[in-house]
């Protein structure tokens, strides 16, 4: 029997009495989905831009501190956060971080104090020493194996990421993403 794709995409092989219901369940579930993308602005996950960062409130502390600090005018969050290597690299550890940050903001589990995670230590230390190796060779060599370069340094978010680190932090507005339709509507919005 030969598979016919187009219909199984109108179920056709399945009972007539199944079929209303699973295409009523199946747009249901699209729309549940596009309401979700839209409410967490999924599409401003796309960009690079460090603004697509606060879409969780704990970042608050972390855009502020990076907004003020020395690295804001050569690197952006990706700059330090992410793989280099290659693409692929860079987009599959994004995917897997963005997942696991998605799980800890919408369950509340979020510490208090943010602290990087155990798969993001050794991105962010080779980032520092892609970045510093010129300017710190010995370090570049002892940090490799015994040191992390922010065991010395506070690095671009001061000396505690926390939730109240920064209470006043200005939290500039997020930048409308997604389709032209969406940028307008909140566009219009006050």
């Amino acid at each position: 029997m030969k598979f016919n794709f187009r219909d199984w995409l109108l179920l056709l092989p399945l009972p007539p009495g199944w079929r209303v219901p699973l295409f009523a369940l199946g747009g249901a579930a699209c729309g549940l989905a596009l309401v979700v993308a839209h409410i967490s602005r999924a599409a401003s996950y796309m960009s690079d831009k460090p603004e697509a960062c606060l879409n969780c409130h704990v970042m608050n502390n972390a855009y502020a501190t990076w907004q003020h600090g020395s690295h804001a005018q050569v690197a952006e969050c990706g700059d330090c956060h992410l793989p280099h290597q290659n693409p692929v690299a860079t987009l599959a550890f994004q995917a897997r971080d963005g997942l696991r940050h998605s799980y800890v903001f919408t369950f509340r589990l979020e510490p208090q104090v943010l602290e990087l995670s155990e798969g993001a230590k050794p991105v962010v230390q080779g980032n520092c020493l892609r970045c510093h190796a010129n300017q710190f060779m010995m370090a570049r060599l002892a940090a490799v194996t015994e040191r992390r370069c922010w065991d010395c340094h506070s690095g671009a978010h001061g000396r505690v990421i926390s939730l109240s680190g920064t209470p006043n932090a200005n939290r500039p507005p997020i930048p409308a993403a997604g389709l032209e339709w969406m940028k307008a509507k909140a566009g219009a919005q006050p």
